[in-house]
């Protein structure tokens, strides 16, 4: 849930197809977070305020791109 809500904020900033192919993840399955998000069905803002917030988007999706890696990686296995 938590990457959910952490990919939504660059695809508001960048664009739902550049940030899901920075992020290496389907562009329907951003659409649909966006979606959700927007809907209020992903809650974007319950999550509480921590130093990644105030990232700017190319350190966030850093750390995001990462955290695909890391979950490529465990799935791989």
């Amino acid at each position: 849930m938590e990457f959910k809500i952490q990919s939504v904020k660059p695809a508001k900033e960048l664009g739902g197809a550049k940030a899901a192919s920075e992020l290496g993840i389907p562009e329907n399955t951003m659409y649909a977070w966006t979606k959700a998000a927007r809907e209020g069905r992903l809650d974007v803002g319950s999550c509480p305020h921590t130093p990644q917030s105030a990232m700017s988007p190319a350190e966030e999706l850093s750390i995001l791109r990462r955290q695909v890696k890391e979950q490529e990686k465990k799935y791989a296995a």
